[in-house]
């Protein structure tokens, strides 16, 4: 769960709940969630729709949407707690020390206003410049980030912007106020093959320049193997695995995880056919006894059907919650 450093992680999220009460019981999205992200570490989250990933992400910055509700566990950031701080510390933690990357950048950016008028905005409530320095670190931001024509195009409107453009304008928005940490949510879904690569490489390296943490949210296994340096697999709201990204896409050990990479396809790949993983996620209100794969496992055993496996440590400082491992060593 931790990344192998001797600092201390910048972020810590322990044991965290999400609960979502209906009329008909309360649905548990999150269960006993845990990870730490590293200073400078990109950290891939992924697993299928309905996984919990965004959830992760959303309780992390307390953009819930009602009635979802942190119901147990811990988030900090740099030693400081912030999963139970007020509305208004969290507005300013939000942006300034944590970035937010969305699946869908109409979501972030205001149609009313200009480009010019969002970045700058932005950079004077968390930075005391003035507005001529705001807007020059705004189009410093722009050019950076791969938008042709910068300190021209600055002043259109995001409706002026294709697909792409318009996500690489979220991406210097989320980056204005220097944030510590940056949470990408499906940035790359939306866009085709090429324009999914150049804006994970735009999001990756100017972090890496700016020594901040990203937190990479998809789907798509392939971007976290290209991506990150480790990845935290969920299914159903639980971790399945985490460990450092070469390791789990080499050999995965979950049965989950196997099955994810067995869907990704290959140059040298000879095969007809990828790996299918039969069935689906299980809804919040029909979370199968014991593990809560085991459905769909192809490794399944009675132990399975009955008991919860909790993450247990292997070897390179991999964590993988299933009972094939439990006779090997110790729970964490």
């Amino acid at each position: 769960m931790t990344a192998i450093s001797n600092k201390p992680p910048l972020l810590s999220v322990r044991d965290l709940v999400v609960e979502f009460p209906t009329r008909r019981g309360t649905l548990r999205a999150l269960d006993q969630v845990s990870f730490d992200i590293a200073e400078g570490e990109v950290l891939g989250m992924v697993g299928e729709s309905g996984a919990g990933k965004s959830l992760t992400g959303a309780a992390i910055i307390g953009l819930l949407e009602p009635p979802g509700r942190i119901a147990g566990g811990e988030v900090w950031l740099r030693g400081e707690r912030i999963d139970n701080l007020s509305v208004e510390k969290m507005r300013r933690i939000r942006g300034r020390r944590i970035g937010m990357v969305f699946q869908d950048p109409l979501t972030s950016l205001n149609p009313l206003y200009t480009v010019a008028e969002q970045l700058i905005e932005t950079i004077r409530t968390h930075i005391d410049v003035s507005e001529k320095e705001a807007r020059k670190r705004a189009i410093a931001l722009l050019d950076r980030v791969g938008i042709p024509a910068a300190a021209r195009r600055i002043d259109d409107y995001p409706h002026h912007f294709s697909g792409g453009m318009r996500q690489r304008v979220v991406i210097a928005l989320a980056l204005s106020a220097e944030p510590e940490l940056v949470i990408a949510d499906e940035p790359t879904t939306a866009l085709d093959v090429s324009g999914q690569a150049q804006i994970i490489d735009v999001l990756k390296d100017i972090c890496a320049e700016r020594g901040a943490s990203v937190m990479l949210i998809t789907h798509d296994m392939g971007v976290i193997a290209e991506t990150a340096d480790r990845v935290a697999v969920l299914y159903a709201g639980r971790m399945a695995e985490i460990g450092p990204v070469r390791d789990v896409v080499q050999a995965a050990e979950h049965p989950y995880t196997a099955g994810l990479m067995g869907a990704i396809p290959t140059l040298t790949q000879t095969a007809d056919r990828l790996t299918q993983i039969p069935g689906s996620m299980p809804r919040l209100n029909a979370i199968p006894q014991g593990c809560a794969f085991n459905p769909r496992c192809p490794r399944v055993f009675d132990r399975c059907r009955a008991e919860r496996p909790e993450l247990i440590a292997r070897a390179s400082g991999r964590h993988v919650a299933c009972w094939l491992y439990e006779t090997e060593t110790e729970n964490v």
